[in-house]
């Protein structure tokens, strides 16, 4: 299984940027797919999942800015992530889980495969 992170960059707080994540090795219709992310010092934390269904969950401190969604033919997830702000800097994770479903969605330990990860920086 290879999960590959991409569209990363330095951004201006307000600004904008959009994740993607191409899977490979795994079924990807089949499996709930999440968003982590860590910055210098702080644990790992998971910030949105979606299950087979196309069905997202969010942590309070993204939902409503950013948008998790999946493309399976392409088996690809993306995070659009607007009104960005300074503290949302970090490295951003994309993982997949062996089940369908979003349970334990911010717990690392619930998650098989993991990408590389792209860092994500917001300063003006």
């Amino acid at each position: 299984v290879q999960l590959v992170e991409s569209g990363g960059g330095l951004v201006q707080p307000g600004g904008s940027l959009r994740l993607s994540c191409a899977a490979s090795g795994l079924t990807f219709d089949d499996n709930a797919m999440g968003w982590f992310r860590q910055a210098p010092g702080k644990e790992r934390e998971g910030i949105s999942c979606i299950n087979r269904r196309g069905n997202p969950y969010y942590a309070d401190s993204v939902k409503g800015r950013f948008t998790i969604s999946r493309d399976n033919a392409k088996k690809t997830l993306y995070l659009q992530m607007n009104s960005l702000k300074p503290e949302d800097t970090a490295m951003y994770y994309c993982a997949a889980k062996s089940e369908s479903y979003c349970s334990d969605l911010y717990s690392s330990a619930a998650y098989n495969y993991w990408g590389q990860g792209t860092q994500v920086t917001v300063s003006s």
